[in-house]
């Protein structure tokens, strides 16, 4: 029987004033606890003008330099060199890239620039691999990543010979957008589900930021917003999306991406994330929420649902939908997860979305003796080195580059833009 959808009953889905003021009393209450306390913490870093304005001049590429510098990083040279390369014009420009692939047929193809997929990459752990990547890339005449994933331990690429800074700066050279991921998460002991990161079906029942752990998740924030200027960090936990909201609508300038992990995977728990980003944003009409990956069994039809929710809210041109086109080939989904020809679908009716590449192609993928395992980015430093895992870890991270190239070139040939590194292809 059909439901006819008659204003009568839809009026019936309108929120009375009355509920959205009890929201707002409560937002506003001098006795709400859950407010005080996130006042509390950013009063710890000093004032919202003050935390803003070390942040800002934290993450200026000078700055990054300097300090750099004073510390005698031996990644200085390497940062110098990109700067060359980019400023020299040695890696391949966009209408290259196309004669390439397409030939002479590419002088009379229009590409929509405003439908263009940001090309991206994850996760980028170490520094020295971006300098590799960068002088595979001006050889091969391969593109470099729009958006670059970190998932190192924070903590670990601090004290690591200016790793962190490094990679922030690299990232200004190469004009690539990037998000870091910040130690307080459910792998951090705070989850009693998980024992480490190879009990990760504790995460089905929840990520993991209990109790406390959503107030040390911005403590942690405002650490790196004020020290290094990082300003965009992965988001994995209602409570923790919430306080992001929070924050911003305070008026720090925190940006975040929230992690497939949280599970975005039909139109209706979409609509949810979306409304709330909605509900926060600020009377500008900005929202901290700047991306979200969506569940990797989404369909093309969720993703569109998505977009179509996205610019009701105004935010097409501000909420990023990131989409798995290849995965770590274990630990995560069942292989072989490819979703590039869906890509091709829909990457000149979407616009603003990422096609995140998270593993090799599978087909080569099952011919590595050591295939990506999404377990191995919770593994120190130190460990990797002492199982000398770090060749194979790269070579796992450029089977991601060339799957990367490998789906720029098949949107070129379907006629679609991309996003590369913007600074290094003209």
């Amino acid at each position: 029987m059909e439901i006819l959808m008659d204003d009568k009953v839809l009026k019936q889905l309108k929120i009375p004033a009355s509920n959205l003021a009890a929201i707002n009393d409560f937002l506003l209450d001098p006795k709400n606890k859950l407010v005080k306390d996130v006042l509390k913490v950013i009063a710890k870093h000093g004032t919202i003008a003050e935390i803003n304005r070390k942040s800002a001049e934290a993450r200026k590429l000078p700055s990054l330099m300097k300090r750099l510098r004073d510390m005698k990083s031996p990644y200085v040279p390497d940062l110098e060199w990109l700067i060359e390369q980019r400023d020299r014009g040695a890696f391949v420009s966009v209408d290259d890239y196309r004669r390439q692939v397409l030939g002479d047929a590419a002088a009379t193809m229009k590409f929509k620039k405003s439908y263009a997929p940001t090309l991206e990459i994850s996760a980028f752990q170490y520094f020295p691999w971006l300098i590799d990547e960068a002088k595979q890339a001006i050889e091969k005449k391969e593109l470099m990543p729009g958006r670059f994933i970190r998932v190192r331990y924070m903590k670990e690429s601090e004290s690591d010979q200016g790793d962190l800074l490094a990679g922030m700066a690299a990232m200004q050279i190469v004009g690539s957008s990037y998000v870091d991921t910040l130690d307080t998460k459910g792998t951090d002991g705070s989850n009693v589900h998980l024992g480490g990161a190879d009990t990760i079906a504790g995460y089905f029942g929840g990520i993991g930021e209990p109790n406390e752990y959503a107030l040390k998740w911005l403590d942690e924030f405002l650490y790196y917003y004020t020290h290094y200027g990082i300003y965009q960090v992965l988001n994995i936990n209602a409570g923790t999306i919430l306080i992001g909201y929070l924050i911003h609508r305070l008026g720090i300038d925190n940006e975040f991406k929230i992690s497939v992990f949280v599970g975005n995977d039909n139109p209706y728990f979409i609509w949810w994330t979306l409304m709330m980003a909605k509900l926060f944003a600020r009377p500008d009409g900005t929202t901290p929420l700047i991306g979200f990956n969506l569940s990797n069994s989404v369909n093309n039809a969720t993703i569109q649902a998505a977009a179509d929710i996205r610019k009701a809210f105004g935010f097409e041109d501000v909420v990023r939908i990131e989409h798995h086109i290849t995965e770590a080939y274990k630990a995560i989904v069942r292989q072989p997860y490819d979703r590039r020809a869906e890509l091709m679908e829909l990457a000149g009716k979407v616009k603003n979305i990422s096609a995140k590449h998270e593993g090799g192609d599978p087909e080569v993928e099952a011919t590595r003796e050591h295939p990506s395992n999404l377990l191995e980015y919770f593994i120190p430093k130190a460990d990797v080195e002492a199982k000398g895992l770090m060749p194979t870890l790269f070579m796992n991270y450029m089977d991601k580059h060339a799957a990367l190239n490998h789906t720029a070139v098949e949107l070129t040939k379907c006629g679609h833009a991309f996003i590369a590194a913007r600074n290094l292809h003209k």
